[in-house]
């Protein structure tokens, strides 16, 4: 794996080498000007409370098949997530005992995968992990190969006041909401994760977003009423109990199936395209956007990301206007700051790219895509995130 840090000549030279050449189409959709020529076009949105989802649609769509999301590898047994240290013990598919080399006990900030499955596991930053010695959400978007040796994973803490019972972890089919997701996919912090846990929303003028229309009212999801819920029930703050059916006095499940609603109603006249994606505005701030490589991947991830976004909604300021589609589609305009990337050979690419208060991470897939006649490897874009920071 390699790591390094490009100025903007050398970020141009980069994307024309791999061709992910960004260009805005000329009806203000995103066109990704790559050989699969994917374009995006941001639709109408939808709005509830503070909330605006605008729909991110495209005529093209990846074969996202060969991937398994890691809820599904969880679920199937395909991926198996332990604790690092002598106390894990991990066996292959046929029972034998998979050697996890590393020594000492179990890590807060690292655990270990062990991809047991047919096919690559795909990992989302903000994912929640559930059970071991206290609940993790993943670090940073990666690919893990079938077969690989198992990987020593960087993770973040999300409950405080556990560190006992088992090794392994389950699927909760949860992400952490944006403020959380952002520390730990860009600023890479433990201390700044849990800060975000516990304030619920880094946003607001204490949060780095002054100069944005007064707030209505203060948020439903205070940060008193996210400590009464964390820890409720029993002797440790699990950041898990935020999503319960009434969270706070906060009815998370119905201000999620409402905004579900009016954007299936949205989306259900498309013709030719299909939803890939999303842009998400809290009052006028277009804060957010997650865009995938298929309608089959968005889909699956979808039930998840938007009771995120709901609650980084609940636990923002209630702001009175609203954010509009041209708003929408400049935040889709690609970035062209400093670039970081990571890489591992013929598995994956990771790249960031900061401008100003703005960070775009794109991971790719390296691959060869099905269907290229000359059968020459393309690298296919699984996900692509975009956020303005909150600091």
């Amino acid at each position: 794996m390699w790591r390094k840090r490009l100025n903007a000549r050398g970020i141009f030279s980069l994307l024309l080498a791999v061709g992910g050449l960004f260009a805005l189409a000329a009806d203000g959709g995103q066109k990704l000007d790559r050989n699969d020529k994917v374009e995006w076009r941001v639709a109408d949105g939808v709005t509830y409370e503070n909330l605006t989802v605008f729909p991110v649609v495209s005529r093209q769509a990846a074969d996202t098949q060969a991937f398994e999301t890691l809820d599904e590898a969880l679920q199937s047994g395909d991926a198996v997530v332990s604790e690092s240290g002598g106390d894990a013990i991990v066996r292959s598919r046929d029972g034998r005992p998979v050697d996890v080399p590393y020594s000492g006990g179990a890590q807060v900030n690292q655990l270990v995968l062990v991809n047991r499955g047919k096919r690559p596991v795909v990992l989302l930053a903000g994912e929640l992990l559930s059970g071991g010695k206290q609940d993790r959400i993943v670090a940073k978007d990666r690919i893990v190969a079938p077969g690989a040796p198992p990987l020593p994973l960087d993770v973040f803490c999300v409950e405080h006041g556990r560190w006992s019972s088992g090794t392994k972890f389950a699927a909760s089919v949860m992400i952490v909401h944006p403020s959380v997701r952002e520390k730990a996919a860009v600023d890479q912090a433990q201390t700044d994760v849990w800060a975000a846990v516990r304030k619920g929303s880094t946003a607001g003028p204490a949060g780095g977003m002054a100069g944005l229309a007064a707030p209505a009212a203060p948020p439903p999801l205070s940060e008193q009423s996210i400590e009464v819920e964390i820890s409720r029930g029993a002797r440790t703050e699990a950041y898990a109990k935020i999503y319960g059916g009434n969270a706070g006095g906060v009815p998370v499940d119905s201000f999620a199936e409402e905004i579900e609603r009016r954007f299936a109603r949205a989306t259900s006249g498309l013709k030719d395209e299909r939803v890939v994606g999303v842009v998400v505005a809290y009052g006028g701030d277009v804060a957010w956007s997650d865009v995938f490589a298929s309608p089959a991947q968005f889909e699956s991830y979808w039930p998840k990301l938007i009771r995120s976004y709901v609650v980084e909604a609940l636990a923002r300021p209630q702001l009175r206007e609203a954010a509009s589609r041209d708003d929408a589609r400049d935040f889709m305009r690609p970035l062209a700051g400093n670039e970081s990337t990571e890489s591992e050979p013929g598995v994956y690419r990771w790249r960031e790219i900061n401008e100003g208060h703005y960070t775009e991470i794109a991971l790719e897939a390296l691959r060869p895509l099905a269907g290229n006649a000359r059968g020459e490897p393309q690298d296919v874009m699984l996900h692509w995130l975009k956020i303005h920071r909150t600091n």
